[in-house]
């Protein structure tokens, strides 16, 4: 609604009953889309409105559908699929404005990389001819130079929701962790020599955060990059961040309600009987086996001793 508009003021919707209907039309839809929380948001406009109007039968039935809403919260905990994110990268001057463009996009929950991938292929495909069109396979900065000027190429990430230690505080739940969504991340393991995976002592890892212009869910499924920024981790704070998920796992696997022995035998195995070598017991025998001679790896030593007690304790 813009307001120097001519006679926009006295149009039907620009009325308490217009607001009314509108809001009662949201909070059904976010209703449809199972977004309960968000329903909650929108009758707690609407309530005073009604409360105010001395409306008691408008607010017997949205007290009636408040109650649906939170029901369906509590008995779809862990049920619940909201999104699965992919980051999408254009490169090639076919793609005009498009080229060098970053987006993430927001597909229906559990899409596989396989289903976004044949969809945009088949999508550019027609457009700019099979042969043409490119999927780059992995996740690595593109370097435009090696890059076919005749070719439009496209790179697709699966990425994860990003939040930092202080933004989980509030995040506790399901629904707090998929919306209102703005920042993503994707890891790629990466070695000195150019190769993804090595041994322990030279396995780096990038992690790459990407912030985009709005939050999901919007009104579009898929949103512009604006911001990237990378952390590059070494070796052994790559294992810190191994053993602390391990650790994870295994207080998960312990606390279930009701107890899931099949659950706790899988991690169990993981992480104590491991055949490949890189177990806990391979990263202390490369990471503890004596103190490092750069003082700058104190600090993650103690780091990774300390997981390795939490981790025992587990």
């Amino acid at each position: 609604v813009s307001p120097d508009e001519e006679g926009i003021c006295s149009g039907k919707y620009f009325t308490e009953a217009g607001l009314v209907g509108l809001l009662e039309q949201a909070a059904a839809s976010f209703s449809m889309a199972g977004m309960y929380e968000a329903v909650n948001e929108v009758y707690k406009v609407l309530i005073p409105i009604h409360e105010a109007n001395r409306d008691a039968k408008k607010l017997s039935t949205i007290h009636g559908k408040l109650q649906e809403a939170f029901s369906k919260i509590v008995h779809q905990d862990g049920k619940r699929m909201f999104g699965t994110y992919f980051r999408v990268g254009f490169y090639g001057t076919k793609f005009g404005d498009l080229d060098e463009q970053e987006f993430v996009y927001k597909e229906p929950a559990i899409t596989k990389l396989a289903e976004i991938s044949h969809r945009l292929e088949g999508f550019y495909g027609e457009r700019f001819g099979e042969d043409v069109l490119e999927v780059i396979k992995d996740s690595n900065p593109v370097d435009k130079c090696k890059l076919d000027a005749n070719k439009a190429y496209i790179q697709i990430t699966y990425v994860e929701p990003y939040f930092d230690t202080y933004e989980m505080k509030d995040r506790i739940t399901y629904f707090d962790k998929n919306y209102n969504l703005r920042r993503f991340m994707y890891c790629t393991p990466f070695t000195l020599d150019g190769r993804a995976h090595g041994e322990l002592h030279e396995q780096f890892k990038r992690k790459t955060i990407l912030t985009t212009s709005h939050a999901f869910p919007y009104i579009k499924t898929r949103i512009n990059v604006i911001h990237k920024e990378e952390i590059i981790l070494t070796p052994i704070e790559v294992a810190i961040e191994d053993m602390q998920k391990k650790t994870q796992e295994l207080a998960f696997a312990t606390h279930q309600d009701p107890a899931d022995p099949k659950m706790l035998q899988m991690v169990l195995q993981g992480s104590v009987g491991t055949t490949v070598n890189q177990g806990p017991l391979e990263v202390a025998q490369v990471f503890l086996s004596e103190i490092p001679n750069d003082p700058k790896l104190f600090r993650h030593h103690n780091k990774l001793r300390l997981c390795f007690k939490d981790f025992t304790k587990r």
